[in-house]
């Protein structure tokens, strides 16, 4: 069925305020004009937009609680306060690119603005003056006011990045294609700063390491970002209005089922990079080094599994494979919690990764079904805000990450690095492994209440616009 017949147009005569009339021959021309994204151009910007993030989110508990002396509830405060920032912010940033309209499109200018205040914010968070860094509260001043700043710009960068994955790839071809790549090269980001970054800090310290990582990201999101060709026809559509697309989006189930578990998968991940790097030292015992080898077996195995799923999601339904992910990470949690050596861990963090990779490959394609849905009901191009909204509720994965990090303060008296309290290995282990459990576990039911119906599976490429 043509796209005519499911989008009714306006009358000749009929204008509405604030939408531009577009004649066929206009619509035909700005179509043909546009270049199609090559898969792995706009895939390898996940790798410019995962080294900065990752090395923050991973690293910001250890440097700063563990090396300069800040304290765990402070930390967890801080956590607390980003959440909301974080919440409020991308849909924010959504609409504000939705309705963006230049002649270098509606994403490009947001990406090429925001990428070196980016890398700026980023670099600074790890060059802290040591007149801050002596001081207790000054530390909590400057850690809250950049970690603030530094996350606000990581999510306008990815709020107009992921809003051009449905946007510049239309079949579920295109988009498994893509996914599979910008996945493969997050996770090889990953390796290198969460993996390697305690390997590379101690050789180099974190001032230098966060110097080489942002001038890396920023080099590869603007190859990525100038590499991309957006439809200029959607410069002559209506603007999406932020309230409506709040309240139709609230009004979606799906999204509702959709971001709920994507939070708490979400808050199990983050607690793995952030805790891992205690669980080493105060539960395992070994140096910060050794970090390396657990986290590089999570992440080689999730990109083995990559691999095994997607030839595997040829024959198996994707919401099948999207939740067997969230079972095999939650239950290869538990055997953590009572490994004492290297060796006995590995075997279940690559587990953990195994399960990783399954999630990795659906994530992003489930979540491009919703926003086919809303495109379907509403005929609106709209797509930075439903990726900011969903993502949303994913950011609220640090209240739980921040609960995770007060009660093990308050329940074994952890402080900091100088006062770890009695029990550092006991506190350690509840933070790696208890808590990511049960959020995976509560991700794995909720996901059962999600469900595609065959006529959204069947939506033809000329239905999706």
């Amino acid at each position: 069925m043509s796209e005519k017949l499911n989008r009714p147009e306006a009358p000749p005569t009929e204008e509405k305020p604030g939408r531009p009339e577009v004649r066929p021959d206009a619509e035909k021309q700005a179509s043909g004009a546009v270049k199609p994204t090559k898969p792995f151009r706009y895939g390898v910007g996940m790798f410019g937009t995962s080294i900065p993030v990752n090395m923050f989110k991973s690293f910001a508990a250890i440097y700063y609680v563990d090396q300069l002396g800040l304290s765990m509830k402070h930390y967890s405060f801080v956590l607390f306060i980003y959440t909301f920032l974080d919440v409020i912010d991308n849909p924010v940033y959504g609409f504000l690119s939705d309705r963006t309209r230049t002649r270098w499109g509606r994403r490009r200018p947001w990406l090429v603005i925001g990428t070196p205040l980016l890398v700026l914010s980023f670099v600074m968070f790890f060059n802290v003056p040591g007149v801050i860094s002596s001081d207790q509260g000054r530390l909590f001043i400057y850690m809250l006011l950049l970690y603030l700043l530094t996350g606000t710009l990581d999510s306008l960068i990815n709020a107009n990045y992921g809003a051009l994955f449905p946007e510049l790839f239309r079949s579920d071809k295109e988009r498994a294609k893509t996914n599979a790549i910008r996945q493969a090269c997050q996770l090889v980001a990953m390796v290198i700063s969460i993996a390697l970054t305690p390997m590379i800090t101690s050789a180099i310290g974190y001032r230098l390491t966060s110097l080489i990582y942002g001038v890396v990201a920023l080099a590869v999101i603007l190859y990525c970002t100038f590499g991309c060709h957006e439809s200029m026809d959607y410069a002559a559509a209506e603007k999406p209005n932020l309230w409506k697309s709040i309240v139709d989006l609230v009004r979606n189930g799906r999204f509702w089922i959709y971001g709920i578990v994507g939070a708490f998968y979400s808050a199990a991940t983050a607690l793995l990079l952030q805790a891992v790097s205690f669980y080493v030292k105060y539960s395992l015992r070994l140096a910060g080094g050794q970090t390396t080898l657990l986290l590089a077996s999570v992440f080689a195995v999730a990109l083995i599994g990559i691999l095994v799923w997607t030839m595997i999601s040829r024959k198996v339904d994707v919401m099948k494979i999207w939740r067997l992910g969230f079972l095999i990470m939650g239950l290869a949690f538990l055997p953590l919690l009572f490994t004492q050596s290297l060796a006995q861990s590995i075997p279940f963090v690559a587990l953990v990764g195994f399960g990783y990779g399954a999630c990795l490959i659906t994530m992003d394609c489930i979540g491009a079904k919703i926003i086919d849905d809303d495109y379907q009901k509403h005929h609106i191009r709209r797509e930075g805000i439903m990726t900011s909204l969903i993502g949303m509720l994913n950011r609220l994965n640090g209240l739980y990450s921040s609960l995770a990090f007060f009660v093990v303060s308050e329940r074994f008296g952890f402080v900091n690095g100088d006062n770890p309290g009695p029990s550092p290995d006991t506190a350690s282990r509840v933070l790696m492994c208890v808590f990511p459990f049960l959020a995976m576990a509560v991700a794995y039911i909720i996901s059962h209440f999600l469900h595609f119906t065959e006529a959204d599976n069947a939506v033809s490429d000329s239905e999706r616009g």
